[in-house]
């Protein structure tokens, strides 16, 4: 064997046993690393801000269970004078409660679904207002300060019916969206004819008698909205205003006569009004792209000739059906926590969503949170001037709610 040969041999032995004492000094022969004795961290002190990564629930000039207003917003945690303090909302009826509404002369009304019968809460009493049975109702409409509605139903038919006298009068089939005058004796309507030209704004008395055609409508029924005002000035709002460019629409009052009333401007789409207890304002919601296509509250004059004065945003995220005036100048509204993008067109994007209960000022702008003690999402609310009580009902639960100021 050649010297060569041996030495490269040698050299390859020289090489794995050096190999071999770099593995056990890795896998075997490594020192287990050193143990860290655990610190306690150092204690918080007192009205000084905690570092990074801790916090505290307490902390100088924050008392305990404050909460912080949102932006845009003055809560008050305290009750000033004329604003009222809040008992823990209650059920006062467990029913399956849908087309409330307060009359306006005492008493609470709703129709239930589950037996086709309709109620009165009266002194936390629940009486029946007839034994008639009106199965599959689609639709009530109430009369303001009388017990007497129209009742619709899936077949299209429609009649009012009269608790006070129980008497039952049938409406023309073509006949939609109705209205009850101030003082409950006339009803306001849409008669949507086959052919435009018999498409109209009518009334008539609240024993079917007495009709009368107040406006043509033509192809633009889908753009009136019937809603009497509770001056009587106005019968219906109108979309068919002078185009103003994009997001802004003029809105038109309709009255009894053919008046030619100031118009209302208001800014997005999706109007929705609500009257104030005399029709002296009007509170609306409209969304646009400025509010993310969200609903937004705005209040206006709306009586004789100041209609569209003193306009204002109440830079309130909630829809104008969600709230109750109190007076002319108080309201009560029930505002999403939050609400998903676009919820001002499509509303049921927003639904189950928990609501906060707000008292307004519109003198002052002044919003005071009223605590509901629970999660609710509010329909259908009024007030009671002389319980000094709202009443509402739940989309998500069944039964009526009282709210004591």
């Amino acid at each position: 064997m050649s010297v060569k040969k041996i030495f490269l041999i040698v050299l390859l032995l020289l090489v794995a046993v050096l190999i071999g004492i770099g593995l056990y000094k890795m896998f075997i022969g490594a020192k287990p690393a050193a143990k860290i004795p655990y610190q306690p961290p150092a204690p918080i002190t007192p009205g000084v801000l905690p570092p990074s990564g801790a916090r505290t629930t307490t902390g100088a000039g924050v008392p305990a269970g404050a909460i912080l207003p949102s932006a845009g917003f003055m809560v008050q945690t305290s009750t000033p004078a004329g604003f009222y303090k809040a008992e823990p909302v209650t059920q006062i009826s467990a029913d399956y409660a849908v087309y409330p509404s307060l009359n306006q002369t005492g008493g609470f009304r709703y129709y239930n679904a589950a037996d086709g019968k309709f109620y009165d809460i009266r002194n936390g009493k629940i009486t029946p207002l007839s034994d008639q049975v009106f199965y599959n109702a689609s639709n009530v409409t109430w009369a303001k300060n009388r017990d007497i509605v129209v009742i619709e139903y899936p077949d299209q038919s429609k009649i009012i019916y009269n608790f006070e006298t129980e008497k039952q009068v049938t409406l023309p089939k073509h006949w939609s969206e109705f209205s009850f005058s101030p003082e409950g004796k006339e009803i306001a309507a849409k008669s949507i004819g086959l052919a435009p030209e018999n498409r109209w704004l009518v009334t008539t008395r609240d024993d079917g008698t007495g009709t009368k055609t107040i406006e043509p409508m033509g192809n633009n029924a889908d753009r009136v909205l019937v809603d009497w005002s509770p001056s009587r000035q106005a019968v219906a709002f109108s979309r068919t205003g002078e185009p103003l460019g994009a997001e802004r629409q003029e809105i038109l009052l309709v009255g009894l006569n053919g008046e030619n009333f100031k118009s209302l401007v208001v800014e997005g789409e999706n109007f929705l009004p609500k009257w104030s207890t005399t029709g002296k304002k009007l509170l609306y919601s409209v969304d646009s792209s400025r509010t993310d296509f969200n609903p937004e509250l705005w209040i206006s004059d709306a009586y004789g000739d100041r209609i569209g004065d003193n306009r204002q945003t109440l830079k309130l995220n909630t829809w104008a059906d969600k709230c109750a005036f109190a007076s002319d100048d108080a309201l009560y509204c029930a505002v999403p926590k939050e609400l998903p993008q676009g919820a001002g067109m499509a509303r049921d994007i927003a639904n189950g969503l928990a609501d906060e209960l707000y008292k307004i000022d519109l003198r002052t702008g002044l919003k005071t949170v009223v605590p509901l003690g629970g999660d609710y999402n509010i329909t259908n609310i009024s007030f009671d001037a002389a319980k000094s009580a709202l009443y509402f009902t739940d989309l998500n639960k069944s039964g009526v709610f009282e709210s004591k100021l």
